[in-house]
């Protein structure tokens, strides 16, 4: 157990970039650029835990409203586990998220933990995994998130979040090292989704789409955007058939489990027009 006073402090950017590497150690693969875009969500919502002037463990508890948040990078490095320090941390984010409902992606032998916790399995989530390909002659329809009216961006993303998130979206969708792209059809928006660069190769979430052809021209725009034969992730909820069908389709291969677990009642979000999470770190 924990021998030397611990301190629970909130986390700097720096400090994030700090959680993002222990995260890349872990082979989360995570954005680039994630902790410029994960800080502002809730700026007193990342935490760490320190023994003297060591780092031992961190968390995000993200607050997006007054009811709900969702918590992520939950991280021990693999020699200091077993003292009680991703508890600690544990509680901070929670209690930080009092009366909230709270989500989080959490690997399959973690389910029990989260359980005792309070929270219950709503669906699982698949990674998977395709290389990217020269880039094909696009459908007029896509265009640049940067070209069409923010506000229609907003909206659309309404159906796919429990709650409005505008700030994160701006810029989520003018990353460095990032492609946005949606489908505008009759001025209106009919799916969207991001490619970001990681650690290694890319991944694209979210991609939300109105039909599973305008998913698959879209993913199709997103796979010409990396250089080719890139690997590439997505996070699919396997409740959404077609969106499983869609990664059979482009010969994904199929990787690591995830569950969508939420304490509270589980929010309602549009999965069968929902074809890649926007990233497990952040819901």
């Amino acid at each position: 157990m924990i021998h030397l006073p611990l301190h629970i402090l909130r986390m700097s950017r720096a400090e994030l970039i700090l959680s993002m590497d222990w995260a890349r150690e872990e082979g989360w693969n995570p954005g680039r650029q994630d902790a410029d875009v994960f800080h502002p969500i809730d700026v007193r919502g990342h935490f760490m835990a320190w023994m003297g002037d060591v780092p031992v463990a961190s968390i995000s508890g993200l607050r997006y409203s007054v009811s709900y948040g969702f918590i992520g990078l939950h991280i021990v490095p693999p020699h200091l586990r077993g003292q009680g320090l991703g508890l600690a941390v544990w509680n901070a984010a929670l209690d930080h998220l009092k009366g909230c409902v709270v989500g989080l992606d959490g690997l399959i032998d973690q389910q029990p933990r989260y359980r005792r916790s309070g929270f219950d399995v709503a669906w699982h989530t698949r990674r998977y995994q395709v290389t990217s390909r020269a880039p094909r002659p696009r459908d007029p329809r896509i265009v640049k998130l940067t070209a069409i009216p923010f506000e229609a961006l907003a909206t659309y993303d309404r159906a796919f979040h429990p709650e409005p998130r505008p700030v994160f979206l701006q810029a989520w969708i003018q990353q460095r090292q990032g492609m946005a792209l949606g489908w505008w059809q009759d001025r209106r928006l009919r799916g969207y989704g991001v490619v970001r660069a990681c650690v290694s190769g890319h991944r694209i979430g979210p991609l939300c789409a109105d039909t599973p052809a305008i998913a698959d021209a879209l993913l199709d725009g997103l796979l010409g955007c990396v250089m080719p034969r890139d690997p590439v992730y997505l996070d699919v909820p396997e409740p959404n058939r077609e969106a499983v069908a869609l990664a059979e389709r482009h010969s994904m291969v199929p990787g690591t489990v995830t569950a969508r677990m939420y304490r509270g009642p589980a929010p309602r979000l549009d999965l069968p027009r929902l074809y890649a999470l926007t990233a497990p770190e952040i819901g």
